[in-house]
């Protein structure tokens, strides 16, 4: 039997047991098919795949550089690479990976530096998924903008690696933009969330300095009773439609405020210079949600 015939049956039922959810079964049989025809880029491709969505980043980077050497068109490949030796902060191979994708990256030590915008990250996407925004650093990681709710265990300015297949879109300013579901966290933010309650009188809401006060203190605030918006799934991984639109809170009552501060003493802070910049709110009650990065 040819090679290629041996090395394409062994991969065929490599792809079968990964359908049924037998990894274990699926990695064996691509590493038959790699052993049996080593020159065939297909079977470490699957290899290198497979590892990422298990978060074995070590086996995933060195299986997509094998698939990318045997292939170097594979752009798949290419990414995954960039996605493993980002998630092991091997930078040079990451380099090696974007530019071998087509990306033009400078030559400098330590970590990728590409900015690639704002763009939104969904976080936890196997779980009770979130979908915030953030600032992309480079093809794989991005630094979270939003405050997440603090079931979701992640924080303002945490940085997260993120996957590179869109999963759903968001408009921002007229343009839509792809979601990428996050895989993991590469570096915790050293700022918690607080929840406070608030009544917001009934009047203009002065949510604007909310915002300018927490700036100046170096923190991040949120109305969560008006920015909040619920989606169901097809919506979330998709385009979301009109009618699934939430109906903002009313501008007065109680508002729920999330707040992003270095501790309790902080996000005092925050309200003491939001209330004395409007004299027309009053604090309710102030909790700490999750509590800042240790890492």
């Amino acid at each position: 039997m040819p090679k290629r015939t041996k090395a394409a049956a062994l991969n065929q039922r490599g792809l079968e047991h990964q359908d049924r959810g037998q990894l274990d079964e699926a990695l064996k049989f691509f590493e038959e098919a790699a052993a049996a025809d080593p020159r065939w880029s297909v079977p470490p491709y699957n290899l290198g795949l497979l590892y990422k969505r298990q978060k074995n980043w070590k086996k995933s980077l060195e299986w997509n550089r094998r698939a990318t050497t045997l292939d170097p068109e594979s752009q798949a490949a290419w990414w995954n690479m960039g996605i493993a030796a980002t998630a092991l902060g091997r930078w040079n191979l990451a380099r090696a990976a974007w530019r071998g994708y087509g990306v033009n990256v400078p030559d400098v030590e330590g970590p990728v530096d590409l900015p690639c915008g704002i763009g939104p990250v969904r976080l936890n996407p196997n779980g009770e998924a979130e979908v915030v925004w953030g600032y992309r650093l480079d093809p794989a990681r991005i630094e979270i903008a939003s405050i997440p709710l603090p079931e979701s265990n992640h924080r303002w300015r945490d940085v997260v690696l993120n996957d590179g297949a869109p999963n759903g879109y968001r408009m921002y300013q007229g343009k839509e933009l792809p979601v990428f579901d996050a895989l993991e966290l590469l570096q915790a933010s050293p700022f918690g969330t607080y929840l406070a309650q608030v009544v917001i009188p009934d009047e203009s809401p002065p949510f604007t300095e909310l915002v300018q006060a927490a700036e100046r203190l170096e923190g991040s605030a949120e109305d969560w009773s008006t920015s909040l918006e619920l989606l169901c799934k097809a919506c979330s991984e998709g385009r979301p439609h009109k009618e699934h639109d939430t109906q903002a809170a009313p501008a007065h009552g109680v508002h729920l405020i999330g707040i992003a501060a270095r501790n309790r003493d902080h996000a005092t802070q925050i309200l003491s210079a939001w209330e004395t910049a409007t004299r027309a709110i009053r604090v309710e009650s102030l909790d700490e949600a999750l509590p800042p990065g240790r890492t």
